[in-house]
């Protein structure tokens, strides 16, 4: 405990959080239990996107990200492009003072560093920089923690994710890619360690999810959302089966629209094929903004063996993804769920990150370009991996404890660079 005549650590937890995206909430939670674990005394709050969604859920003062309210929405009438405006000046006033009021400000996860998804620069890279900035003016500690990050395309994205990663006092990477964008990008990355996804450090389901061998079919998964879907004894197992509302990413925006269509066939027909065998099928979003694919899918098949999770975080989709044989999913923080709790899976990737994540678990055979989705060619891979299935869910085990001991040296690691006063080396220097 803090001695009485100290004054506790102040931390800040910075980021898209509470808005939706149960990766990026996964990653908060993730380091809340960290820092509830090893530094109780810390006094916590967040700088974030959703500020109601998270005080709620998470118990911590909160505050949001950003003053204009309209920040995230298309701006076409003159107000709108005026509240933008000056919303660029109010915020970076309010970032410096919240900043100015913590010792240290994490960063927890997500993909702060790439642009894989559509982003314009002003939005969240512009909010990033500023917190960085900031940090280094004011002797503010600011570290990203196990982030992702990837080569961008746009100078002005680029020149500001380049400067927030040089500012911030600690940097970690999710993955071995991430860390090699940011070396491209120009950033000294020598002293940068690569860990696993943040997301692997949070507990995984009960027993009898996790049990070596597939469940038995015909089991009830409880659940507020009426559960999985059952079949009779002896039939195949339930496919869950990670869908999102995906349109490329920043450099495709002129055949969003192609990428997305092509991606929503691809997936109807994939998911046709398997109840034409009589294969229930479990949809599973990661974010609010997916529901309009789920609805596409569910209208377009009409049928009782598909059904729809209403996840409401990670615990929910390991729940889920535990109780299924087999796993497809696209996005990112879908496949760690599964792939954590030791479900064979199979992989839309759109992005190098989920590439290197079923390489690092030992499925790197089975990802599929979500750009290009080719149904016929998702049935062949996805009856290879079922086949395997025994094999790959002990190789799961033994990278899933892999992973374990990773984690547990970059929390090592952290407590050394942002809590100096505990005993612990002095934080890392950006250059």
């Amino acid at each position: 405990m803090t001695p009485a005549d100290e004054t506790p650590v102040r931390v800040g937890v910075f980021g898209l959080l509470g808005s939706g995206n149960l990766g990026n909430d996964g990653s908060l939670e993730a380091v809340l239990g960290y820092l509830r674990a090893e530094h109780p005394e810390a006094v916590v709050d967040a700088l974030c996107g959703g500020p109601e969604a998270v005080t709620t859920r998470f118990g911590i003062p909160a505050t949001r990200l950003h003053w204009y309210r309209g920040e995230y929405r298309t701006a076409s009438r003159a107000g709108a492009i005026a509240g933008k405006g000056l919303g660029k000046i109010v915020d970076a006033v309010r970032t410096a003072a919240w900043a100015r009021r913590h010792d240290v400000v994490i960063v927890p996860g997500m993909g702060v560093l790439e642009a894989t998804l559509p982003l314009r620069p002003w939005g969240f890279p512009y909010a990033l920089f500023l917190l960085c900035a900031s940090g280094r003016l004011l002797h503010t500690r600011v570290a990203l923690v196990s982030v992702g990050a990837a080569k961008i395309g746009s100078r002005p994205t680029r020149a500001l994710v380049r400067w927030s990663a040089r500012l911030a006092a600690y940097r970690s990477y999710r993955d071995a890619p991430s860390r090699d964008a940011m070396r491209a990008m120009g950033v000294d990355t020598a002293r940068d360690e690569v860990y696993p996804d943040l997301a692997f450090s949070l507990p995984a389901p009960p027993s009898p999810e996790l049990s070596a061998s597939p469940p038995a079919f015909g089991r009830e998964e409880p659940s507020e959302q009426g559960g999985t879907p059952t079949a009779p004894a002896g039939a195949p197992g339930t496919v869950c089966v990670g869908v999102m509302n995906f349109h490329g990413g920043n450099d495709d925006r002129a055949r969003a629209e192609e990428i997305h269509r092509r991606y929503l066939d691809g997936t109807i027909q994939f998911v046709r094929a398997l109840i034409e065998e009589g294969r229930p099928v479990r949809l599973l979003t990661g974010d609010g903004v997916d529901a309009p694919v789920v609805a596409a899918i569910l209208d377009a098949l009409d049928s009782p063996l598909v059904t729809a999770a209403e996840a409401s975080s990670l615990a929910d989709l390991m729940k889920e993804t535990a109780a299924a044989d087999t796993v497809v999913a696209i996005r990112y923080h879908n496949l760690i769920c599964a792939l954590k709790v030791g479900t064979p899976t199979l992989a839309l990737c759109y992005a190098a990150k989920s590439d290197a994540l079923m390489d690092r678990m030992g499925l790197g055979a089975y990802c599929h370009p979500a750009r290009e989705v080719d149904a016929d060619r998702l049935l062949e891979q996805f009856r290879a991996l079922e086949k395997r299935s025994a094999e790959l869910r002990q190789t799961l085990t033994e990278r899933n404890l892999a992973a374990a001991r990773q984690l547990k040296h970059q929390f090592t690691a952290l407590t050394a660079a942002l809590f100096p006063a505990t005993g612990h080396a002095h934080a890392q220097e950006a250059p």
